[in-house]
């Protein structure tokens, strides 16, 4: 066997391998697979020969990775997670290719998942893939080939394409504000403030850009957008929220602006793209498209 061949095991045995490491049982890895006990210890006892190593530690009772097996079962996923991935490309789209899209949760339903169908419509040929992500993460371990992201344009190794800014504005229900009183931006400070978990610095932004010392208080943490909108609306106390993702409830009146001038956030938004996936073709088509459904709504871009 030369070299090249020696370092490719059949993929049977990695298969067996790899549910091994993450159930901890050649038991629970035969069920799985639909193999006998047997079989699994087999294509474990092939590449233990091939590469020389031992890649479990065995007990009477217990089965758990060395510290070689442990390095390369993390290669393993990675790889096996690639080529499924590869395989439902090709069964699903065998022209235009996948795109696996992380979105930011409340953007993603609230904004961008009412156009998608219209770039369905134009790129039939593409399958695009949903993952909620909330901050950073790595590209490649996460097998992901761009992603809408809130914040700064500084993300490594990564080209950032600004979206959209941002203006944010402190609501609450009708009702709320009506049994409070409250008639100017300083008496927010004395209101039950709800905070955001990944903004924890935006209610102080906001008073520091009215003129105001920020109160000191705790209050309620929330963290997703969609849960802050329905404490804010079931009269829990005043939320300092992104006008693009509670449209319809400032139109529906369910919410309404409290006292106080609305400010721009010193984040925004961006299609970020890892540099190895900058020439992917359904990548590319996705970032023209959607840099278009930004330029059709000129109110975004006057934030």
């Amino acid at each position: 066997m030369n070299v090249q061949r020696r370092l490719l095991p059949n993929t049977a045995a990695l298969a067996a391998f790899e549910a091994v490491a993450r159930l901890g049982s050649f038991t629970a890895a035969a069920r799985e697979l639909n193999l006998t006990q047997g079989a699994i210890s087999r294509q474990i006892g092939l590449l233990e020969e091939q590469f020389g190593r031992r890649l479990f530690e065995r007990d009477s009772r217990n089965v758990r990775l060395s510290a070689a097996g442990e390095i390369y079962a993390e290669a393993v996923r990675s790889a096996l997670g690639q080529l499924r991935d590869a395989a439902l490309g090709l069964m699903s789209n065998r022209h235009g290719g996948v795109l696996n899209l992380a979105i930011l949760p409340t953007f993603g339903t609230r904004w961008l998942m009412p156009l998608i169908p219209d770039f369905v419509a134009r790129h039939p040929d593409i399958t695009i893939n949903f993952a909620t992500r909330i901050g950073r993460f790595d590209f490649a371990r996460e097998r992901l080939d761009a992603a809408i992201h809130h914040g700064m344009p500084d993300w490594p190794e990564a080209d950032c394409t600004l979206l959209m800014r941002e203006t944010v504005m402190p609501v609450a229900s009708p009702e709320f504000l009506a049994s409070r009183g409250i008639v100017t931006a300083a008496e927010i400070s004395r209101l039950p403030l709800l905070h955001m978990a990944t903004r924890p610095g935006a209610w102080s932004e906001w008073f520091e850009h009215q003129g105001f010392e920020a109160p000191t208080g705790p209050g309620m943490q929330f963290e997703q957008f969609g849960t802050v909108a329905q404490a804010c609306m079931a009269g829990l106390g005043v939320a300092l929220l992104p006008e693009i993702l509670i449209a319809g409830e400032l139109q529906r009146g369910q919410l309404v602006p409290a006292p106080g001038q609305p400010m721009q956030s010193r984040s925004a938004y961006y299609l970020v793209v890892p540099h190895d996936k900058h020439g992917h073709p359904p990548v590319a088509s996705f970032r023209d498209w959607l840099l278009d459904q930004v330029e059709k709504e000129p109110a975004f871009l006057a934030w």
